[in-house]
């Protein structure tokens, strides 16, 4: 049975793009690619200072057009998508949000587009990219924690933005074994296993509590001023953004903008894939926004995401049985990510809200709190965090106390 269940697991893994060990991460990045793009990895990896010197712009304007029909592989593909969303990014916000590129040249616009399609993802940097493939060891022989841990392709900010994206992707990491346990509970579901229900619930409580403890990293990595002024823009996207209200035009891709939302933990398949699991519904335009952020994943992430939401009901099949430790498995998990999602609001108040109500004290003209993936980042997340409360069932007096086999 164990085998079975090792193989069932397995084939998951293989079917949506993801790890035991790593769970969305892409393991083993590449750094280097076929040295006909080598203008690509110069740009990429010398963005910081390009940025700062205000030389980009100018590097993108005398670059020719490479077509990637010479990427072979699945990692190829995303460093190429990593390198060409790093310096599209650049390109855009090279002068700060005063005066954001309206055209990405066809130089850059082409070949992202190609690359993206392949991938199935859009052509613009997304967590994706920033967070789950830009990732490489200092010693190879060492752990994944994060003093051993650095960027491939970083922005202005130095530690700062290491710390912001590494821990990220820490926090994602400490997802892979929750995303197990969801599989191993949407499969124990369909043969009413009860005893397996429970102990997959409880892997994923345990993973989202890791969560939350590693997105305490982020207080001594990250600087709230140097993220908020410094590195946030250039992961800001040109979608319900007033610096680039139209979009941005794609020079020899389409005659019309594209609007399209940056990075965001929004795009987080590890967060979308336990509020599927759970039945959290999120509402109205938060829940819009949400799907929206799906078009962001790889494709395999996707299904995943719709996989756990079209399966069998976790929360109706604890309501229909009278299994009180079932029903405080389910709640445990419910209540964990609450946890997670209120740390995360706390956190954004202070990488963002209160560093941007002092650049507005200051007297620079701001339109209010503009998140990268361009909502209103505290409505959302409170949106977000009361929905999954609302998901919490009311344990009845007539609930069994010994779980049914």
């Amino acid at each position: 049975m164990e085998t079975n269940s090792g193989d069932t697991l397995q084939a998951d893994f293989d079917k949506f793009n993801i790890s035991e060990e790593l769970g969305f991460l892409l393991e083993k990045p590449l750094t280097n690619l076929p040295e006909h793009y080598r203008v690509w990895l110069d740009l990429a990896n010398n963005l910081t200072h390009l940025i700062e010197s205000q030389k980009l712009r100018n590097l993108v304007h005398k670059m020719t057009v490479l077509s990637p029909n010479l990427l072979n592989n699945h990692r190829e593909l995303r460093l190429a998508h990593l390198a060409l969303g790093y310096i599209s990014m650049g390109y855009v916000w090279q002068e700060g949000k005063h005066s954001p590129a309206q055209i990405l040249p066809k130089a850059l616009a082409w070949p992202f587009w190609l690359v993206s399609r392949r991938l199935g993802i859009p052509p613009i940097l997304t967590y994706a990219d920033s967070v789950l493939a830009n990732w490489k060891l200092r010693d190879p022989k060492g752990d994944m924690e994060i003093g051993n841990m650095d960027l491939i392709f970083s922005f202005p900010g130095g530690e700062s933005c290491r710390g912001f994206f590494i821990v990220s992707l820490l926090v994602e990491m400490a997802a892979s074994s929750g995303i197990t346990g969801a599989l191993e509970v949407t499969h124990s579901l369909k043969n009413m296993d009860l005893v397996s229900i429970q102990r997959g619930l409880v892997k994923v409580t345990q993973s989202l509590k890791k969560m939350k403890e590693t997105f305490k990293l982020m207080h001594n990595h990250v600087d709230p001023t140097v993220f908020h002024g410094t590195m946030r823009i250039f992961v800001s996207g040109w979608r319900d953004n007033p610096m680039l209200p139209r979009g941005l035009l794609y020079e020899g891709v389409s005659n019309e903008p594209m609007l399209l939302s940056g990075g965001s933990a929004a795009q987080s398949s590890s967060i979308q894939c336990f509020d599927a699991l759970l039945c959290v519904q999120h509402e109205a335009e938060t829940g819009a926004f949400l799907r929206r952020m799906r078009d962001y994943m790889p494709p395999g992430h996707r299904q995943l995401i719709n996989t756990l939401s079209v399966g069998p009901s976790l929360r109706e099949f604890i309501l229909s049985h009278s299994s009180s430790d079932l029903c405080h498995a389910y709640n445990s998990c419910v209540s964990a990510l609450v946890d997670l999602r209120n740390y995360h609001l706390n956190t954004v108040t202070k990488y963002i809200v209160v560093p941007g109500n002092h650049v507005r004290a200051m007297g620079c003209p701001l339109r209010g709190v503009i998140g990268t993936g361009g909502s209103n980042p505290m409505v959302f997340l409170k949106s977000v965090r009361n929905t999954t409360q609302k998901a919490l069932i009311l344990e009845r007096p007539s609930m069994s106390t010994e779980t049914e086999l």
